[in-house]
């Protein structure tokens, strides 16, 4: 990549860091088009009949190891607020740990043996690490591809970067 591309690439890193500021800080007026996601949600939904909204969440995501994913989801609200809740605890308190994510964010980085991540300062034992593996396996946020080696199912790519974006302040 040569030196033009590069910063070409980093002002557009930069524009989606400040842009996505914007968000979290006080509501501005939305300019046409900033809202083409949700404006094509809620054809979809007076279409399919559904008042009461939905929800939409979708990316596109390049990883540092290359891989790529795409992957988008929409529920209606109804579906959302009829569902038994309870459902989702165990897939939220695997992500309720400290070190739990920080074992997601280095699958994701590239380290995909127990090995390499066992040789991670600040992560605890061999068998702590196993021990926040398997909960992670149980509840769907790891798969193991082989023995010793793990990864983020490409379903779940998506959604884990969306519930960590939320969880932000």
């Amino acid at each position: 990549m040569d030196l033009e591309e590069r910063v070409a690439a980093l002002e557009r890193r930069l524009a989606a860091l400040e842009e996505a500021g914007d968000r979290r800080g006080p509501a501005a007026p939305a300019a046409d088009g900033d809202f083409w996601a949700l404006d094509g949600l809620r054809a979809r939904l007076t279409e399919a009949g559904a008042d009461a909204g939905g929800v939409l969440f979708t990316g596109t995501v390049r990883l540092p190891t290359g891989q790529r994913f795409d992957w988008q989801d929409g529920q209606t609200t109804e579906t959302l607020l009829d569902h038994d809740w309870s459902e989702a605890a165990e897939s939220f308190a695997a992500l309720g740990h400290a070190v739990r994510l920080r074992l997601l964010r280095e699958v994701l980085g590239g380290r995909h043996t127990a090995a390499e991540l066992a040789a991670l300062d600040d992560l605890g034992t061999t068998g702590q690490i196993y021990h926040h593996l398997r909960q992670l396996t149980a509840a769907g946020w790891l798969h193991a591809a082989a023995r010793g080696r793990y990864e983020v199912p490409p379903g779940r790519v998506v959604p884990l970067l969306v519930a960590l974006a939320t969880a932000r302040p």
